[in-house]
């Protein structure tokens, strides 16, 4: 149903089932899909693509220009999946040339209210970013990522799955899977022990996770060689194997 007070472009493509709330503006290359609710006094600007069951609450601006001096009014997008919820005053701004064109979102991820996911950044599915919590452009997030409250996290830096990042940290450098961090400037403090728990994770496995991280942070190791080292451990425990991924693919080196 679309409220008599909302204003919506009749180019945009809007599910039966939708909801759309009073004073919310739908504009031009606006794709929503089904059961999806959009609250009252939200803002979406296209070309966005919102997938199916998502809910976004109300004074949220989903879709517009990227906050980026060199955009000059090119055509980017951003692709949101499903199952998503998105809380008042949430900002999520479209891709820019500069990258891949888009900014891409998972599914069954939370973002609080107050969070901001800038132009070109790529997000997985599972992730909870808290109230404030800020992503600058280019951040790739991987799946059943937690970033607590007013964490800041710089342009082009990638978080791996399951990490965590506690209340007010600044992440400037790469994290690897399963490490959970803190502080401003942001340091590793261990394995992200209860997430692993809460998804699943073996004990035996979590101890392999756990032994991994103390070679790459504990055992004074160059990072090559600890990559070496957890490169043999994949053998008895596959779970390592994105972190050896991840760990030749930082291009910004990681935090230690």
């Amino acid at each position: 149903m679309i409220d008599k007070l909302a204003v919506v472009d009749q180019h945009a493509r809007i599910a039966d089932s939708a909801d759309i709330g009073p004073y919310s503006c739908i504009g031009a290359d606006v794709v929503i899909g089904e059961n999806t609710v959009i609250g009252p006094h939200v803002v979406i600007k296209g070309p966005t693509t919102i997938g199916a069951n998502n809910r976004i609450f109300q004074f949220s601006s989903i879709g517009e220009d990227p906050q980026d001096k060199k955009y000059a009014q090119e055509r980017t997008e951003l692709l949101i999946g499903d199952h998503n919820v998105i809380r008042e005053y949430c900002t999520i701004n479209r891709g820019t040339v500069q990258d891949n064109k888009i900014t891409r979102i998972g599914h069954h991820n939370l973002f609080m209210a107050y969070t901001h996911i800038a132009h070109d950044c790529v997000i997985g599915s599972q992730v909870v970013m808290s109230n404030g919590a800020s992503l600058a452009g280019h951040v790739r997030l991987g799946d059943h990522v937690v970033l607590g409250g007013f964490s800041l996290v710089h342009q082009f830096t990638h978080i791996g799955d399951y990490c965590f990042s506690a209340m007010g940290s600044a992440v400037s450098q790469d994290i690897p899977p399963y490490i959970m961090v803190a502080g401003n400037p942001t340091k590793p403090h261990s394995i992200n022990i209860v997430g692993l728990e809460r998804h699943g994770f073996s004990l035996d496995v979590i101890n392999e996770i756990r032994r991994a991280y103390k070679i790459i942070y504990k055992s004074g190791l160059k990072l090559g060689d600890a990559i070496a080292v957890l490169s043999d451990m994949t053998h008895e425990c596959p779970e390592i194997q994105c972190m050896v991924d991840f760990l030749r693919q930082s291009n910004r080196g990681i935090i230690r």
